[in-house]
């Protein structure tokens, strides 16, 4: 879509001038960890470094945050601008002090969310949870198939509680009664 006038990316808020292409979809390592202060750049240079220790992986930038994946993302970065928050992927809930919150992403997986300040705390136990995530990521669709599907509860003020809803719900009556009503309509 080219403009002829400029305009303000109403994503990124970046001004682009007329004729100027403009993806802010787009973006890097570099470009997310470019503005944070030297404590959590170091701290974000020992994650990646912590994780790319762990084997083949693929690591990438995607709208703010920092992937790291195998097959599917076992953990990532967001970089904010007091702290790296990373979001670790394991099979079970684990409860310690450096979890902020601890949320249900799947059937399998649990999202556990850190808040790294400084190098010093990327060592254990935050390293062994991203060992553990790392080793879990290939089993988690096994397991995924192994747990059984819920029903989802019906919602409140839904289809099956609306009046034509009940309507159509409602037992039919036999046809001999039906039968039997018309007679009684036809001699009135």
């Amino acid at each position: 879509m080219k403009r002829n006038d400029a305009y303000e990316c109403y994503h990124c808020k970046q001004w682009v001038e007329a004729g100027q292409e403009h993806d802010c979809w787009t973006t890097t390592e570099a470009a997310l960890t470019r503005e944070l202060s030297e404590d959590l750049q170091d701290a974000y240079a020992r994650v990646r470094e912590a994780a790319a220790a762990l084997g083949e992986q693929r690591i990438y930038a995607s709208g703010s945050c920092i992937m790291f994946s195998r097959t599917a993302c076992y953990f990532f970065v967001r970089p904010k601008r007091r702290y790296l928050e990373l979001c670790i992927f394991l099979g079970h809930a684990v409860k310690a002090p450096q979890v902020k919150k601890i949320y249900e992403s799947s059937r399998v997986k649990r999202a556990h969310i850190i808040h790294v300040t400084h190098r010093d705390e990327v060592e254990s136990p935050i390293t062994d949870w991203m060992q553990e995530a790392y080793d879990f990521e290939p089993l988690a669709k096994a397991a995924a198939k192994a747990v059984p599907k819920t029903k989802a509860a019906p919602k409140k003020g839904g289809k099956a509680t609306t009046k034509k809803a009940v309507k159509k719900k409602a037992v039919k009556k036999p046809a001999a009664k039906k039968a039997v009503k018309k007679k009684a309509k036809n001699k009135r």
